[in-house]
C-alpha cells in the first residue's frame, strides 16, 4: 500500500501530465536532453501544478513536504525534479532545515542544464548565500568530474548577486567559484561562467573587466564575448540590429 507522501507524488506526475505538449517535447528533446523523462510541460503549466500542490500540502510538515520533494525526484521526470526544487525553495522554514548530505541526495542524478539550474538557484544557491552551505562544498563541487556539479557551483552564485534571487552582491565568493573555472572549457561549465560574471556585471563592471584581463588566455572564447558584450553594451549578444 502506497504512504500519502507516494501517493502525492505520483498524484503530481498525473497532473503534470496532464499539460503534455508533444511539440514542446518534441523541441525540447535536444535542448536540454537528459536521460529522466521529458513530458514537454511548459514552465507556466509546471507553476500551475506547483501552486496547486502547495494548496495541497499547506498543512503537512517540513519533514513531509521534504519526503514528497524527493517522491516526486524519484519518478524521474525533468518537471517534477523542477517541481520538487520550487516546492521546497517555496517552503523557508523546510529550505532553511537542509543540511549538506539533504542539498547532495536532492542533486543526485542531475544530467541537464535545466535541473542543475534550477537546483541551483532554488536551493543550493541559496543556502549557500546564507552560508548554510560551506565554501568548501562549493569547491568541492568545481572539482568534480561531473560537469553537472562543476556548472552547480558557477550556477549557484547567482543567488549571491541577482536580486529577484536575494542577492545583494557578494563579489568575493562569486569569484573563488569562477577562478576555479575559468579554464573549463566544457560547454556547459563555460556557458555557466559566463551568466556567473554577466550577473556580477551589476554589482562590480570593474571586478569582472580585470577578471577577464587576467584570465584572458584561459577563457573560453564564448565566455569572453559574451561578458564583454554584457559589459559594453548590457546584453550577452551585443546590441540589437
Amino acid at each position: 500500500m502506497q504512504t500519502p507522501v507516494e501517493r502525492t507524488a505520483r498524484d503530481v506526475i498525473h497532473d503534470l501530465r496532464a499539460f503534455t505538449n508533444p511539440e514542446r517535447r518534441a523541441s525540447t528533446l535536444g535542448y536540454f536532453p537528459s536521460a529522466m523523462e521529458n513530458l514537454g510541460v511548459a514552465v507556466p503549466d509546471i507553476r500551475r501544478v506547483l501552486k496547486a500542490t502547495r494548496q495541497l500540502v499547506r498543512e503537512w510538515s517540513d519533514v513531509d513536504v521534504h519526503d514528497l520533494a524527493r517522491a516526486i525526484v524519484a519518478q524521474g521526470t525533468l518537471e517534477g525534479r523542477q517541481l520538487a526544487y520550487e516546492l521546497i525553495e517555496s517552503r523557508k522554514s523546510l529550505l532553511n532545515s537542509l543540511r549538506k548530505a539533504d542539498v547532495l541526495r536532492l542533486g543526485e542524478g542531475m544530467d541537464n542544464w535545466v535541473s542543475v539550474d534550477v537546483f541551483s538557484c532554488s536551493i543550493a544557491g541559496q543556502l549557500w548565500r546564507e552560508r548554510a552551505l560551506p565554501d568548501a562544498e562549493l569547491l568541492r563541487w568545481a572539482r568534480s568530474r561531473d560537469r553537472w556539479w562543476r556548472r552547480a557551483a558557477l550556477a549557484s552564485t547567482i543567488p549571491l548577486n541577482l536580486a529577484s534571487r536575494g542577492g545583494k552582491g557578494d563579489v568575493e565568493r562569486t569569484l573563488l567559484v569562477c577562478e576555479r573555472l575559468a579554464a573549463d572549457r566544457e560547454e556547459m561549465v563555460a556557458k555557466a561562467l559566463s551568466w556567473a560574471l554577466r550577473t556580477l556585471v551589476p554589482i562590480s563592471a570593474v571586478t569582472v573587466e580585470t577578471f577577464l584581463a587576467e584570465y584572458e588566455d584561459e577563457l573560453a572564447a564564448r565566455v569572453l564575448r559574451e561578458v564583454r558584450n554584457k559589459l559594453h553594451t548590457g546584453r550577452k549578444n551585443g546590441p540589437r540590429t
